[in-house]
């Protein structure tokens, strides 16, 4: 199994300000946008974008959540073992606003799909749109297309994009794993 390093630490933090600066233009003031990290590794991205925008552009008031996904994916009974769900924590009503999915890499499109169900739990959105760090945009099973990309990786479908945080595997860096 081979490891190639597609961002180091540097290129990611840049990225992530660089996203954190595209949904301030869209934006502004984040009155009626609440983001929303996809369980499990999307709450990280979610997270540290949500560090900028308090830190950099002094936006204290937004409104972020985490949504788990795990029993509305379409494939959840296919695995060998049973699933372990994560926390859903979404203390704000969804109703009319324009909600932000956030997630580490979109792959198939089926997460994404299983969130666009499960949100439905807690209001209808106005708008919802999708931030991805990572796109294998030559991977998708459905129509989803992210609306803020991180950056675009073309692997074949043996390859895994593995994206690894600080506060959970001790370095900031994005690799492609070859099996």
């Amino acid at each position: 199994m081979s490891r190639k390093v597609l961002l180091d630490s540097n290129q990611l933090n840049i990225i992530l300000h660089r996203l954190a600066c595209q949904l301030v233009e869209k934006h502004t003031d984040f009155k009626d946008t609440v983001l929303i990290g996809i369980q499990p590794r999307g709450v990280f991205v979610a997270s540290r974008i949500e560090k900028i925008l308090k830190e950099e552009y002094g936006l204290n008031d937004i409104k972020s959540g985490q949504l788990d996904i795990t029993f509305y994916r379409d494939d959840f009974r296919r695995g060998e073992k049973p699933l372990e769900a994560n926390k859903t924590r979404i203390d704000f009503i969804v109703e009319d606003k324009r909600v932000v999915f956030i997630d580490d890499v979109l792959y198939t499109g089926r997460s994404i799909r299983a969130a666009l169900t499960a949100i439905q739990s807690f209001g209808r959105p106005r708008e919802i749109e999708l931030l991805s760090l990572i796109d294998r945009r030559f991977s998708r099973h459905l129509p989803i297309q992210p609306d803020y990309n991180g950056r675009q990786v073309d692997a074949i479908n043996e390859e895994k994009v593995k994206v690894s945080w600080k506060e959970k595997d001790g370095e900031d860096a994005v690799y492609l794993i070859s099996k």
